[in-house]
């Protein structure tokens, strides 16, 4: 096809495995049926995404799952934590001769299949893109070439991922892509529509 390369991290959809912060407030039984509903948007996305397209699981390679294994090729996450594993993941792809890498979750409602094209093309004028996501994260990084500093002395899952990892790019052409929201918690979800169906038997958070 091309040597533009596509890796989506995804947890394997598991009651009281899945959007456990999301849980406290819902549940585990909607927070399951939540991150069910993300992994079919992000089919959506990028099945027809014309390029290379990896899937890799956090415990075990699905089969005869959403994933169609003639559009995806299946892997497993490696290491210990987050940072870890997506520094391995882009030195695999590399290795593999893939040229333009880009890693992305698979919870992300506001994502499009033309934010994921828009990257890729920014791949083409920069070493480096960045999705920010509202929470202070990334829902997207992509690079030409392995950089482990990235992935490095990072606090995953916390607001200071984004502000950590610009630091480490700020003498790098990099590009910036538009801020979108992630699916964590009840607060992501509770003023959208789609999610609805999923908080019929929610109890509304006080605060």
């Amino acid at each position: 096809m091309n040597n533009n390369l596509l890796i989506i991290f995804t947890r394997n959809p598991e009651l009281g495995k899945v959007k456990t912060r999301l849980a406290v407030s819902v549940g585990d039984s909607s927070a399951l049926e939540i991150y069910k509903f993300l992994l079919d948007h992000t089919v959506f996305i990028t099945k027809k995404l014309n390029v290379n397209k990896q899937v890799h699981y956090s415990a075990k390679v699905g089969n005869n799952d959403l994933w169609d294994e003639s559009v995806y090729t299946k892997k497993l996450q490696s290491g210990e934590d987050l940072g870890i594993k997506m520094n391995y993941a882009f030195q695999q792809g590399f290795e593999d001769g893939f040229i333009n890498i880009i890693i992305i979750g698979s919870d992300m409602y506001d994502m499009s299949q033309q934010d994921l094209e828009e990257a890729f093309l920014a791949l083409q004028n920069h070493d480096y893109v960045i999705g920010p996501a509202k929470d202070g994260g990334y829902y997207l990084i992509g690079m030409k070439k392995l950089n482990p500093t990235l992935f490095r002395n990072k606090n995953w899952g916390t607001n200071t991922v984004l502000k950590d990892t610009l630091k480490n790019l700020k003498n790098e052409s990099l590009k910036i892509l538009p801020q979108l929201n992630d699916v964590d918690n009840y607060l992501d979800i509770k003023e959208i529509d789609v999610f609805q169906q999923f908080l019929k038997n929610t109890k509304e958070e006080t605060s």
